[in-house]
């Protein structure tokens, strides 16, 4: 198969001709394009399709319908002292609940609002991965193709020079879902950055992706790649370097163009590590006071939320930041039940979820009961994030901007909270917040809804 790794330009080229003739088979196939009579299926070019946030207010929805939600995450608020929340509810494709809960920050009394971003962390292995698998469908890779080696993807001579040759062994299949040979025994190459420093003697600033990519090919694997698993930060971001490889774009160009922008998400992106850097309506994180570490640029002791994580060069692995009801979007988009257009084909979503065809561990997701219940947790100082797809079609999203000393336990605490608050729900609400919004057919022609 033949790479792209020339410029952004010859992708956007390339990917103009292949969704024009999937555009010119269908309209030859005999299919009929959405009706324009149902807002839910209008045809929309890219550029028409209005941004999920720009409609989502606190109004539309009946405080009544979710008081025990409400109630939930207000005693969760409280009992763990978070200064802000943001959530969002959606079933059989709509989205009928968002809100926003305490401050975006607190000093200066600003509410959450709908449309304010968090952090979401490891959430972005989802967006990552849901790239890497419609790439595949476009015959751009094959997740079995190899990553390191001079016949690999990622071959430049920076990478050649490895300790261990099982390294030429790795594949995508292996970065997606944890095998790669990697393990946390001596730390996450993610957040090493001044022993990183110290080895390749460069100073810390200097210190980034392609620098811990280096460090860690330098160092024996921890077991054959493909033999078992083991969470990796560095195996994603690892793909968002494949991304960029062979598209010729950066990674968050990229994502943003092919995944995000088709289903109206247009907030969402790489956030930044300082806090006089954060974006604006991005909210401000807010970490356990004695937790202080020595920041990226080796200046004095910062909180570990603003300088202690390399958000940026986390990227691919953990650097998104988005609102609740955007990342709802894009789960209703691979979900495979809810009955919307899906960006992706049935086969890649049951690639991504079923762990016997994945190889033990879900893709993008952090888990997969078995029984069509799939959850995505994120963390990091000052933000936790959980999403949630439940078989009966109901799909939630809440995100906190403060850390409460629970550390990845919490997910677990929100989960049981969120879901007696959902199941003492009478009725569903029948209006849907995200009507206006629908999957590109310039795009993806062949997965949108048709009648």
């Amino acid at each position: 198969m033949k790479r792209l790794n020339t410029t952004g330009l010859m992708f956007k080229i390339l990917l103009f001709f292949v969704c024009y003739f999937w555009e010119v088979a269908l309209s030859t196939s005999g299919h009929k394009v959405p009706s324009e009579e149902n807002p839910r299926h209008k045809v929309l070019r890219s550029e028409q399709i209005q941004p999920v946030t720009d409609k989502i207010t606190d109004e539309p929805t009946n405080p009544a319908d979710f008081e025990h939600l409400e109630s939930a995450i207000s005693y969760m608020m409280k009992m763990f002292d978070i200064k802000g929340a943001s959530a969002a509810v959606a079933k059989d494709g709509r989205l009928v609940y968002t809100k926003g809960f305490g401050y975006a920050d607190a000093e200066a009394e600003e509410p959450v609002k709908p449309k304010h971003l968090f952090r979401v962390a490891s959430v972005s292995k989802l967006i990552t991965a849901t790239a890497i698998m419609k790439m595949t469908e476009l015959n751009m890779l094959n997740i079995d193709d190899k990553v390191f080696g001079k016949k690999g993807i990622l071959n430049d001579s920076i990478y050649l020079d490895y300790f261990d040759p099982r390294v030429e062994e790795i594949t995508v299949r292996h970065l997606l879902n944890h095998s790669a040979g990697w393990n946390r025994r001596y730390g996450d190459p993610m957040n090493m950055h001044h022993t990183i420093a110290r080895k390749m003697r460069i100073d810390v600033a200097d210190v980034k992706l392609s620098e811990r990519l280096i460090y860690t090919l330098n160092q024996p694997l921890h077991f054959d790649p493909g033999t078992r698993t083991s969470y990796s930060n560095l195996g994603y971001a690892i793909l968002g370097k494949i991304i960029e490889a062979i598209t010729g774009m950066e990674y968050e160009a990229f994502v943003r163009q092919v995944i995000l922008s088709p289903l109206g998400i247009q907030e969402m992106k790489i956030g930044k590590n300082l806090l006089e850097d954060r974006f604006e309506n991005e909210v401000k994180y807010y970490d356990l006071t004695d937790n202080q570490n020595a920041e990226l640029h080796d200046r004095d002791k910062v909180p570990l939320a603003y300088g202690g994580n390399d958000i940026e060069a986390l990227g691919a692995a953990g650097g998104w930041i988005a609102s609740p009801a955007e990342v709802l979007k894009l789960v209703i988009a691979i979900d495979s039940l809810s009955g919307a257009p899906n960006i992706l084909s049935p086969e890649s979503i049951n690639l991504m979820t079923d762990t016997r065809l994945s190889g033990g561990h879900p893709i993008g997701w952090a888990g997969s009961d078995g029984q069509g219940n799939w959850w995505r947790t994120g963390t990091l100082a000052g933000t936790s994030a959980l999403v949630i797809r439940q078989n009966d079609g109901i799909s939630w999203a809440v995100f906190f901007n403060s850390s409460t000393g629970k550390g990845i336990h919490f997910p677990a605490i929100v989960n049981s909270e969120v879901k007696t608050a959902l199941n003492k729900l009478a009725e569903w609400p029948d209006h849907d917040l995200f009507y206006y919004f629908d999957v590109s057919p310039l795009l993806y022609p062949d997965l949108a809804e048709l009648q």
